[in-house]
């Protein structure tokens, strides 16, 4: 507060600001219908994506419902008393519970866990948020919500896809997305390869060798889950940093010393080594093996090489802690670059 005036955020001026004071969002009691959910799921023997569910629960035909004869079952239509905008919303917390999960080999076929069936045999409370519905309260305001949390579903959904593409190309799963190029595909949603791009750690490289399979899962989800989408994506900065990117690319190439390169920018190792890293992680390949064999010989390339093949993480801490003192942050980081641009770029 200021000059001796207080702000109650709860009871005063502040509770108008936040929409979760002026519309508490209101928890109700949803064992019944979770047991009803998990079993039109162990009913349909666990074959179909969230949108097949929920029409089976309101009694609601499409073709692949028809297709398995799903509408001919006693349990067609068993929850057609609340509608399909409640069954999506008792789905998705389900998920984040833990009571479900999606088969990524089936792109996001519903599959029920072992906490769902210890539920379905023995049911606990399960306390359902409501959504809100703003305009309904009365107000004639537009109120835009803008999601700051990562959408954790997806994000398993994401990790489990990535696990199953780095098998494929037969590298380790940071070699394809880091981490937390996951987390932000999981907070932004992007559906095509333009918006891809826009991803932290994602360039056109990465985007065009890895990226259909990652956005067609993002696609079908935010359509199964009826998610509402930012308008556009933050575009990522260029300019000065795209003249800096070609500058280094163009240096390497021609095979300067790094500490040259860092020297007529004005920037210490660790500064340059970061940047190196943003071009690499984008997607983009640099070959610095001239660099790397004043610092490392054979078998230590190979040691390193075998470390990081078998790593689920590329965590430099990890890596410190694993060679315990027989490598520096340095030498470390530089051949994660090595590495990655040779088996993810």
């Amino acid at each position: 507060h200021y000059f001796g005036e207080e702000f109650d955020s709860e009871n005063g001026d502040g509770a108008d600001m936040d929409d979760n004071m002026r519309y508490p969002k209101t928890k109700t009691e949803a064992a019944d219908a979770l047991k009803t959910l998990i079993q039109v799921v162990l009913d349909t023997h666990q074959k179909y994506k969230s949108k097949e569910i929920v029409k089976t629960l309101e009694g609601s035909k499409n073709a692949l419902i028809l297709s398995h004869k799903t509408h001919e079952k006693p349990f067609f239509g068993i929850g057609k008393e609340s509608d399909a905008k409640y069954w999506m919303a008792l789905l998705r917390q389900a998920l984040v519970a833990g009571y479900f999960k999606k088969d990524i080999e089936s792109y996001g076929v519903v599959k029920i866990t072992p906490k769902g069936e210890a539920f379905l045999n023995a049911p606990v409370s399960f306390l359902m948020t409501e959504d809100h519905d703003y305009l309904s309260k009365g107000t004639d305001e537009l109120i835009v919500k803008t999601k700051t949390d990562t959408d954790q579903v997806l994000m398993d959904l994401l990790r489990a896809l990535r696990k199953q593409v780095a098998q494929e190309q037969d590298v380790p799963p940071f070699a394809v997305f880091q981490e937390y190029s996951l987390e932000d595909m999981a907070l932004k949603y992007p559906i095509s390869l333009q918006e891809l791009i826009q991803i932290n750690g994602v360039g056109e490289g990465k985007a065009k060798r890895y990226g259909s399979k990652f956005i067609h899962l993002i696609e079908k989800y935010v359509e199964e889950n009826q998610i509402v989408r930012a308008d556009d994506l933050i575009i990522k900065s260029t300019g000065a940093n795209s003249t800096l990117k070609l500058y280094l690319i163009q240096s390497i190439d021609r095979k300067l010393s790094l500490e040259d390169i860092a020297s007529s920018k004005g920037m210490e190792m660790s500064q340059l080594i970061l940047e190196m890293e943003t071009i690499v992680f984008s997607g983009t390949k640099l070959n610095i093996d001239y660099c790397l064999h004043e610092i490392l010989d054979e078998d230590q390339m190979e040691e390193l090489t075998d470390y990081f093949m078998e790593a689920e993480s590329d965590d430099i801490d990890k890596a410190l802690e694993e060679f315990d003192g027989d490598y520096e942050d340095q030498e470390l980081r530089l051949f994660r670059l090595k590495f990655i641009s040779e088996f993810g770029n």
